[in-house]
């Protein structure tokens, strides 16, 4: 299975949207520093994560999330 997942970072309660084959372990590397774009942003908590088939399912899910629409859809259903 594939996830597409949201993190809020405890230091500026921002959201950061991805995809990933396993979650604990990005949430690792996400807090370790490893991942350039949330190392300023650390540390983050798993706020919302989705399960789908595959890795582009998962991956078509972190793009939307990014999007106005996304964004929308977000605040409507009180995730974000």
């Amino acid at each position: 299975m594939y996830y597409g997942y949201i993190l809020k970072s405890l230091k500026d309660g921002r959201y950061y949207y991805g995809s990933t084959e396993d979650v604990d372990k990005r949430l690792i590397k996400h807090n370790s520093g490893q991942v350039k774009s949330t190392k300023h942003r650390r540390p983050f908590e798993i706020h919302f994560v989705e399960e789908h088939l595959n890795r582009s399912l998962a991956f078509q899910r972190e793009m939307f999330y990014k999007s106005a629409d996304g964004y929308i859809y977000l605040k409507e259903k009180k995730i974000i």
